[in-house]
């Protein structure tokens, strides 16, 4: 999981959305509970936003230079799949910057 300490390298922010009581959003909820501090701490510098609203639909945005943005919807995906999506993410965003 050496990827995690890059992602700064390649991501201006990371957005995090999700329903505080919807189940389609429970493992995203498992995500940030396991998952944020290690993140931060890996990436001091780069902006992690964590949205909560009522009934929305679990979402990962990443947005990359030049203002451009990439999201991918979580739901139905497990923790391990969503730390796949962000790896694809910040991976993605290599491709942005060459």
């Amino acid at each position: 999981m050496a990827w995690r300490g890059q992602l700064s390298r390649n991501l201006k922010e990371l957005r995090i959305l999700f329903s505080p009581n919807s189940p389609s959003s429970s493992s995203t909820r498992n995500f940030i509970e396991n998952n944020y501090k290690d993140l931060k701490t890996k990436n001091p510098k780069l902006p992690i936003l964590i949205r909560e609203a009522t009934g929305i639909e679990p979402q990962l945005w990443a947005r990359y230079d030049l203002g451009v943005e990439r999201g991918i919807r979580l739901s139905g995906l497990s923790e391990e799949q969503i730390s796949k999506a962000l790896e694809d993410l910040a991976k993605g965003g290599a491709a942005v910057k060459g």
